[in-house]
């Protein structure tokens, strides 16, 4: 089962989500992190850190686990 991880805002770009659901620290990680390793939105290969996640999407982080996006409150 997926980790729910809630926003309050209508999406989150990728590589702040990857921080919120603490599989980095920091910001400076992000491209590299999705250079080095697989991560799945919704069952497909992405690699942007800018990509748009919203409420309901999958996002598989290698040896991390499944994390939903949900929307707070």
């Amino acid at each position: 089962m997926a980790k729910q991880i809630p926003i309050t805002t209508d999406y989150i770009p990728l590589g702040q989500f990857l921080k919120l659901a603490d599989v980095l620290q920091t910001g400076g990680q992000v491209k590299w992190f999705l250079e080095e390793h697989d991560v799945l939105v919704n069952g497909e290969s992405e690699n942007r850190r800018g990509k748009k996640l919203y409420p309901g999407d999958i996002i598989e982080v290698e040896e991390m686990g499944s994390f939903e996006v949900v929307q707070e409150g």
